[in-house]
């Protein structure tokens, strides 16, 4: 009970159980419906170190099953969704085959109208400039600005960079970035199998970096994920322990890609 207003409130656990095997007791209970619940999607949206991960959860979705879910995980993805757009309005950023249709046409028309909408928003996006006039990227020492560089794992977002200014223009073209972008996403087979030359027999690498990324995926890069009990078959989000039984239970969780959550789901 709320000793304030005397409602009753209750508390439910932030994890999920996915049961072994394709059962009738895992139909009904483990689903991705369930799993956006008690994952808590709608909080976990807001968090700027999930924000990406849950992005590219609901991008997987659009493309692979969402006219097949059921009625409340529809439901569910689309009030995430809305509240994606509304983030990113917010903070002034932007991120981001055959099939049966589940539910009525008029609910399908309704939820594309709200879709054409939110693109409509986010096409009018004007990023403002910062109030303060304190230190910019570009009022830092070279040095620097190829040390923040550096922390780039995304060859688009070094692009976006180098398109700001000349001088940050020049140090995105520095060849020493693109093929540590490479070396990170791709294996040393992977690369020597599209190794490009310039005129002059230098290795090109900002031009097999997008060639290597049209072959083959790149290493994804979050800075929150969901986790995996190995012990207890449990998804969980780190700050949100679960009550696992094993001795050593830092050594069962795994870090669960989107595309991992997902293959759980399937069966």
């Amino acid at each position: 009970m709320n000793y304030n207003n005397k409602a009753p409130c209750f508390y439910r656990d932030k994890w999920i159980y996915v049961h072994k095997g394709s059962t009738k007791e895992r139909h009904s209970y483990c689903t991705l419906g369930e799993a956006f619940n008690r994952l808590d999607f709608s909080s976990a949206i807001m968090d700027s170190r999930r924000f990406s991960y849950v992005v590219k959860l609901l991008e997987l979705i659009a493309k692979t099953q969402l006219t097949s879910l059921s009625g409340v995980a529809q439901r569910n993805y689309m009030n995430i969704l809305e509240k994606v757009v509304q983030k990113v309005l917010e903070d002034q950023q932007n991120d981001v085959g055959k099939s049966v249709l589940v539910g009525s046409i008029d609910i399908w028309v309704q939820r594309m109208e709200a879709i054409k909408h939110w693109q409509q928003q986010l096409h009018c996006i004007k990023i403002s400039q910062p109030a303060s006039k304190g230190m910019t990227l570009t009022d830092m020492p070279a040095c620097l600005q190829l040390n923040i560089m550096r922390c780039l794992s995304d060859g688009r977002d070094l692009i976006s960079l180098g398109q700001a200014c000349p001088v940050l223009y020049a140090l995105a073209e520095d060849q020493l970035l693109w093929k540590k972008l490479c070396q990170y996403h791709f294996t040393d087979r992977q690369i020597h199998t599209h190794l490009m030359l310039s005129e002059r027999d230098h290795l090109e690498w900002k031009r097999m970096y997008f060639k290597l990324c049209s072959c083959y995926p790149r290493k994804e890069q979050y800075c929150d994920t969901l986790q995996f009990c190995t012990h207890c078959l449990i998804l969980f989000w780190k700050d949100t322990n679960h009550p696992c039984t094993a001795n050593n239970s830092g050594s069962c969780f795994i870090p669960m890609s989107p595309q991992g959550f997902l293959n759980l789901f399937k069966y």
